[in-house]
């Protein structure tokens, strides 16, 4: 398999030590070789039309070396080369994510639809804000559009509403969706610290981000949960259709009677049904441990479907990091076989 990567930051640099690491297992699992052929940045990128060498690429990663010293790099290399050469079968896009325009990833994945090249992308921006149409524009040419990665990184939750609900209507749809607030609650609840605090020590591990709005206001989740509605649901919800609450207010006071009475209190994304119309919030809620999502604590995350004829399903685990989002690329790119 050709494919070109679009986005070098932490989980693209993840996804090249990944497909080094199982380079072997792939082959003899699934019979399956990766040729990366671009790597591209912003400003320029990488191309061999043989395949990039990717332990040049790990010595650059490692020895943390400007890519722009790699021999092969090219300034101003992107996208329209890749569609001028004509010579991959996937486009990974990566870049990061912008939940009001979608760019520059929503131009990368259209592009690569129109010109018959499967797309795999843990890229929130485009899916959120135009999945509908590029679904539609894989279908008409042939191609996957594979978006596992953009609602909970290594959590299953596309790909188990796409494959083991199928045939099953879903009725609704609820999620501990967000990595960041929930190990800041989980910090609160365990070591009875306040908010500020538990988001200090979030970022000081690396889990948030120095500016964790997006998570801590809560549209990260709302993304996702949207994303999960829009895909699964056959719904077409936008931000603006959703009461959104983030966990800035949520005080240490609250996290400890809800403590007394067993209870935690979790950030939850949900959509359902109602009158044949999709609808759906994000807000802190307190939740009790008959709760499916009860025991979903710090970087871990959960999903949890109701179905008319399967029943409640749900799918906990799937860690926050780089490698586990790389992980999640790479489990799209092995279903575009049929796996």
């Amino acid at each position: 398999m050709d494919i070109g990567l679009i986005g070098f930051g932490g989980v693209g640099q993840a996804l090249i030590k990944l497909l080094i690491d199982k380079e072997s297992y792939l082959l003899q699992q699934y019979n399956l070789k990766i040729n990366v052929k671009y790597i591209i940045k912003s400003n320029g990128g990488i191309y061999n039309a043989s395949g990039i060498n990717l332990s040049e690429i790990l010595k650059v990663i490692d020895e943390n070396i400007n890519i722009k010293c790699h021999n092969e790099w090219k300034d101003n290399l992107n996208i329209n080369d890749i569609i001028d050469n004509n010579d991959i079968d996937t486009l990974v896009e990566l870049t990061s994510t912008n939940i009001e325009t979608g760019e520059p990833g929503l131009t990368h994945i259209r592009k690569s639809l129109e010109n018959n090249i499967n797309v795999v992308t843990g890229n929130k921006g485009p899916i959120l804000l135009d999945y509908k149409k590029l679904k539609v524009l894989a279908d008409n040419n042939n191609v996957e559009l594979k978006v596992g990665c953009t609602t909970g990184g290594a959590l299953p939750s596309i790909n188990g509403g796409i494959y083991d609900i199928a045939g099953s209507k879903i009725q609704s749809i609820e999620g501990v969706l967000n990595g960041t607030t929930n190990y800041i609650l989980s910090k609160m609840a365990n070591d009875n610290v306040d908010y500020k605090e538990a988001l200090l020590e979030a970022q000081k591990v690396g889990i948030a981000e120095s500016d964790p709005s997006l998570d801590v206001l809560g549209y990260d989740t709302a993304s996702k949960i949207i994303i999960l509605s829009n895909v699964l649901m056959n719904s077409d919800l936008k931000l603006e259709d959703l009461k959104i609450n983030g966990i800035e207010e949520v005080r240490l006071d609250n996290i400890e009677k809800a403590k007394v009475r067993g209870n935690k209190i979790k950030l939850i994304g949900k959509v359902y049904k109602k009158d044949n119309l999709v609808k759906g919030y994000v807000t802190p809620i307190e939740i009790d441990e008959n709760h499916p999502l009860y025991c979903v604590d710090y970087k871990n995350k959960g999903i949890y479907y109701k179905t008319d004829t399967l029943g409640d399903i749900s799918i906990i685990g799937g860690a926050s990091g780089t490698m586990n989002a790389a992980a999640s690329i790479l489990r799209d790119i092995i279903l575009l076989r049929g796996v």
